[in-house]
C-alpha cells in the first residue's frame, strides 16, 4: 500500500477506533461493522464501476461520499455507514487500496469486537492453529486455493470444518481470508493470526517441535526468547515428529534449529567436508 493510501487508512482507522468506542455496546458494534466492511467490498468487487467512482481523485471528496452513502446508506448500520463515508472523502492511490483498506478496516474491527470480548489471544492461537491444520490436510488446502472456486464456496468449505470450534470473530475473519486470498490459505491465516499478536503489542516466534510443548514449556520459552530479542513473545508452535526430538525456533528472518535431524544434518555435512580433506 502506497503512502497516500496508508494515511487514509490511518486517518478513517481512527474514526473506527472512535465510533466502536463510543458505542453502547462495543463488542456487537465491532462485530456488525466488520462483518457489514465484508458485505460492502464484496459489493465493490463485482462492480467496477462503482469501486473507481468511490475512489476517483477527480472527484470531489463530497462526490465521493455521496455516491457511497447513496449505494450502501440503507444498507449498513449507521456506524458502518460512517465509516464507509469517512473512507470514501479520503484520498486513494488506487480503487484497489481502497477496497484493500476497508479489508484491513474490517478485520479491525473484528479484532477490536475480540478484544473487548477477552478473546483476542483466543482468536490469535486459533488462527494459528486453523493455519496448521490446513498445512497437515494438503487436500483441503487445494480445494480452498482452487482459483477456479467461487469465494462462496470456499468459505461454505471451510465454514463446514470449523463451524462450533471457534469462536465468532476467528471464523468472520478466516472466512473473509478464505474468500480472498493474497497469497494461500496457510500461509494468509498464519499471517492473520501474527497481525492479532502484533495487535497485543508482541513479536512472533513459531516454533515446531518434535512433540507438542506443555504450558510451562512455552512460557518459559517465551521468557527466554524475550531476554534475547527485548520484546513480548507470541508462541506459535506445531508439531513435527520428523524433527526427531528438540525444535527450530523461527523469529522474524531468524532460524534456530536445535533440533535433532537439524544436528544430523549438520554433522553429516561437517563429516563430508572433513573426508574431503
Amino acid at each position: 500500500m502506497k503512502a497516500a493510501s496508508r494515511e487514509a487508512q490511518e486517518q478513517v482507522q481512527v474514526r473506527l477506533e472512535d465510533l466502536i468506542r463510543n458505542s453502547d455496546n462495543s463488542v456487537a458494534a465491532a462485530a456488525q461493522i466488520g462483518a457489514e466492511l465484508f458485505l460492502v467490498v464484496d459489493q465493490l468487487d463485482g462492480e467496477r464501476a462503482l469501486r473507481v467512482a468511490v475512489a476517483d481523485p477527480s472527484l470531489e471528496p463530497a462526490q465521493r461520499t455521496g455516491i457511497m452513502g447513496d449505494v450502501f446508506g440503507n444498507r449498513v448500520a449507521d456506524q458502518t455507514k460512517q465509516v464507509l463515508l469517512a473512507a470514501a472523502g479520503q484520498e486513494w492511490s488506487s480503487p484497489r487500496e481502497l477496497r484493500q483498506g476497508l479489508i484491513n478496516l474490517g478485520r479491525r474491527a473484528l479484532l477490536r469486537g475480540a478484544e473487548g470480548q477477552g478473546q483476542l489471544e483466543q482468536v490469535e492461537e486459533e488462527l494459528f492453529g486453523l493455519s496448521v491444520l490446513l498445512e497437515n490436510n494438503k487436500q483441503l488446502t487445494q480445494l480452498l486455493a482452487d482459483r477456479t472456486a467461487t469465494a462462496e464456496k470456499k468459505r461454505g468449505l471451510l465454514a463446514n470444518v470449523i463451524y462450533g470450534h471457534v469462536t465468532m470473530f476467528t471464523e468472520a475473519l478466516a472466512l473473509q481470508v478464505i474468500g480472498r486470498p493474497e497469497s494461500n490459505p496457510v500461509d494468509d491465516l498464519a499471517a492473520l493470526a501474527t497481525e492479532v499478536a502484533q495487535l497485543r503489542g508482541k513479536t512472533v516466534a513459531r516454533i515446531t517441535s518434535a512433540e507438542e510443548l506443555s504450558d510451562s514449556q512455552r512460557e518459559a520459552l517465551a521468557g527466554k526468547l524475550k531476554t534475547i530479542y527485548g520484546c513480548e513473545i507470541a508462541i506459535h508452535s506445531e508439531v513435527d515428529p520428523s524433527l526427531l526430538g528438540g525444535m527450530v525456533i523461527r523469529v522474524g528472518d531468524e532460524v534456530i534449529d536445535g533440533s535433532t535431524r537439524g544436528k544430523i544434518t549438520r554433522l553429516r555435512a561437517d563429516l563430508a567436508a572433513t573426508t574431503a580433506y
